[in-house]
């Protein structure tokens, strides 16, 4: 089976397309993340050195966005912006 098709058969479930809908401000975020890394063209090692931490660190925060296991914080997601020359903006949107 394809990942696509996996993927529908399982958001065919409403408890799954719930949970699945969920985590879409974090999948959102990860888009834009590593797109973001990807247009200056960082490795993560590269991004964590601009940090003062390490890659392992990086790799953490990157996939910690798709887990849903933690949310890491606002500073740290500033400073990973900072770390590519972008700055962070945060806005409420009513539904």
């Amino acid at each position: 089976m394809k990942h696509e098709e996996l993927k529908a058969k399982a958001l065919s479930r409403k408890d799954v397309k719930e949970e699945y809908e969920a985590l879409e401000p974090e999948f959102n975020l990860l888009r834009e993340m590593l797109g973001a890394r990807k247009k200056v063209g960082l490795s993560q090692a590269e991004v964590a050195k601009r940090m003062g931490t390490k890659a392992p660190a990086v790799t953490r925060l990157e996939s910690s966005l798709t887990s849903g296991k933690h949310s890491p914080s606002i500073a740290t997601v500033k400073k990973y912006a900072q770390a590519l020359g972008y700055h962070l903006e945060i806005k409420l949107v009513q539904n």
